[in-house]
Formats: C-alpha cells, sequence, structure tokens
C-alpha cells in the first residue's frame, strides 16, 4: 500500500476506540495500581471526542487540528492533555488528504514531538511514552516504501515497550510514589497507547 488516505485514516481511529473501549476495564485496573483507577474512562472519553472530531474531516491538517482541541475543550487531564497534543503535533507537520511513508513519519514524528513538550517523561520511566517513542522510532527507521508494513513496526514496537513495563519502576508522576510496589504491573498509559498503535496497524493490514 503507497497512501494512508483520509477515509482509511478515520476508520483507523474508529477501530482504535472500539478496541480501547473492550479493554476500558483492564486499563483502569491497571491504572488502579498505580493511580487513581480512572485511565480507561479517561481515554475512552479523550478519543471519542477525538473520533468525532475526525467525521467532518477532508484533510488530514484541519482534521487533525480539530481531533486535539475537541479533546483538550471536551475533557480534561494528562490523558486528554497527551492525546490532545499528540494530534495537534501531527497537524503541524501535515498537509493534503492522502499520505506516502514519508508523509506518516513526519506526521507521527510531529505527533511525538509534541507530547515530548508537555511531559518530561522519556522511556524507561514506566509511562504511555514507553509505547510511544519506540513505536515512532520504529517507524523512522523502516526502510519499507509500504504503508501496511510501517505500521506493522509500529505495532510490533509499541508492544514490546508496553510488555517492559512490567519489570519497570515508576519515575514518573504520582506513580513513582509507589516506588518498587509499582514493579510487576504493566503501565496503563503504555498499554493503552499500544492497545491503540495496534488498532491502527491491524485496520490497515486486514
Amino acid at each position: 500500500m503507497e497512501f494512508l488516505t483520509i477515509d482509511l485514516f478515520k476508520a483507523m481511529l474508529r477501530q482504535a476506540l472500539n478496541e480501547i473501549k473492550k479493554r476500558e476495564d483492564e486499563f483502569s485496573q491497571l491504572d488502579a495500581v498505580i493511580g487513581d483507577g480512572d485511565h480507561g474512562t479517561a481515554i475512552v472519553t479523550a478519543l471519542s471526542a477525538a473520533v468525532k472530531a475526525a467525521e467532518k474531516g477532508t484533510e488530514f491538517k484541519t482534521m487533525l487540528n480539530d481531533m486535539g482541541f475537541d479533546v483538550m475543550l471536551e475533557t480534561s487531564g494528562s490523558t486528554s492533555t497527551l492525546l490532545g497534543a499528540f494530534f495537534l503535533g501531527m497537524s503541524d507537520c501535515v498537509s493534503g488528504i492522502a499520505l506516502d511513508v514519508v508523509g506518516i513519519k513526519t506526521m507521527f514524528a510531529g505527533g511525538l514531538a509534541n507530547v515530548a513538550k508537555q511531559t518530561q517523561a522519556r522511556v524507561g520511566d514506566k509511562t504511555m511514552m514507553d509505547a510511544l517513542i519506540p513505536a515512532v522510532e520504529a517507524m523512522q527507521v523502516s526502510t519499507s516504501a509500504d504503508v501496511k508494513e510501517l505500521f506493522k513496526a509500529a505495532a510490533a514496537a509499541a508492544r514490546q515497550g508496553a510488555a517492559q513495563t512490567i519489570n519497570m519502576k515508576a519515575n514518573y508522576g504520582r506513580a513513582r510514589n509507589y516506588g518498587e510496589r509499582s514493579i510487576g504491573y504493566a503501565d496503563s498509559g503504555a498499554s493503552s497507547w499500544c492497545c491503540m498503535i495496534n488498532a491502527f496497524a491491524e485496520c490497515i493490514i486486514k
């Protein structure tokens, strides 16, 4: 596949929302170990706002911009702040109605860069960045011109990154107060972002 169209991206977003809804309770239970226990609800609410905003989109830049702002306006908390920043960062780096591999890499890199402005967390801190950073980095180093292969690589890296959070001690945010007690559980944010990226790949390769 040479291009990611606007309609296919919308389908990817809808699939991501469906998959995250299926695991909403799981994400909240993981969050309850070292947090408020509301991450499942928060990510469903935030992504629902994004999907709703995307419905009327006709080209990438404006659609992603609307998604980012709607996520931040309709919901509150760190989950919406980071997801909103992701889409706004994407919007800054994209244009048109179809993207080739280079365009997709640029879009996702822009999303990550904007998220990184909102949080100091990096790989190894037991946060959603443990899934997002490896996924975007896997895209950047991919030499394939096939959009499907690009997302397969991103999803594989996100899954590995999320799995590695099980053995990590939380080093960022309120979760760090739990110290050694945070080890042994996957991070809820890494798990939900991995779910989203994995759903993107599943939608595009089926």
